[in-house]
């Protein structure tokens, strides 16, 4: 991989959590990152957070591309899979769900894009999917059924919540997602 893309979820930033740390370790490995700021994370959609990221992402989306999402962000990676004009490289997705059925307000107006699996299968070359088994947000039955519409697994790190400062203010890092994304060999040259 050559880019990276980091994306943030529903009430996030690109200061929280481990976000701005793993730009920097991506950096560090030679990638070019963007980490950006999505619109109205109060109140997202994912149709509007695409159309942002395709229209700001200062490179190419494209098979040389890792898009690392938590919990929505994760999401808007699946739907940029989705509507890209080609493959892109992998996604890493830390927390990822399908629904809004848990009625969380801030996300009901996420799922505005309706899922095509087929095609976020045939324009994602590889796939990362990490959860917890204790996310309070968003049950590991969510992560494994996207999980198994990408025709992927579900790598389960017990007792991490919703990998976020709320867990655990260890969170402004996360070393085992970049493990997670070294074993996975995306980032040799």
């Amino acid at each position: 991989m050559k880019t990276a893309i980091i994306l943030h979820g529903t009430l996030g930033s690109p200061s929280g959590n481990w976000f701005a740390w793993l730009k920097n370790e991506l950096e560090k490995r030679g990638l070019q990152v963007w980490l950006p700021q999505l619109p109205r994370p109060e109140q997202p959609s994912l149709g509007e957070w695409a159309a942002f990221v395709q229209q700001e992402c200062p490179f190419d989306i494209d098979a040389e591309t890792l898009i690392v999402g938590h919990s929505s962000g994760a999401i808007l990676a699946l739907i940029l899979a989705q509507q890209n004009p080609h493959p892109i490289g992998a996604i890493a997705a830390v927390s990822v769900f399908h629904d809004n059925s848990l009625g969380w307000e801030p996300n009901n107006s996420l799922f505005g894009v309706a899922f095509a699996w087929d095609t976020i299968r045939a324009n994602t070359r590889q796939f990362l999917f990490v959860h917890s088994d204790d996310d309070p947000y968003v049950p590991l039955g969510q992560a494994r059924y996207v999980a198994q519409k990408c025709a992927s697994n579900t790598i389960v790190i017990p007792g991490q919540g919703h990998f976020n400062l709320e867990k655990s203010p260890s969170y402004t890092r996360f070393p085992k997602l970049i493990e997670l994304i070294e074993n996975q060999r995306w980032l040799q040259k």
